[in-house]
């Protein structure tokens, strides 16, 4: 499955909001770099799905708030 996330940085409380139709709002507490905060969006939507967090892939958007996953 295709998913389509933004991603919201430097947030006090890190959470997946689902608007339905495979497109997410994440806020995350990570800093954006050194791909810390990518790092944090594949562990939040691990949990969120209950996949191991192998199964999560960003195919697109990778430097961007704007981003396109994929979900095994």
């Amino acid at each position: 499955m295709i998913i389509k996330v933004m991603v919201k940085p430097r947030s006090s409380n890190p959470r997946v909001e689902d608007f339905g139709g495979g497109n997410f709002l994440i806020y995350v507490a990570s800093e954006p770099e050194k791909n810390e905060a990518n790092m944090e969006v594949v562990s939040l939507l691990s949990k969120h799905f209950g996949v191991p967090w192998k199964n999560i892939k960003i195919k697109s958007g990778l430097t961007n708030k704007n981003k396109l996953i994929e979900v095994l």
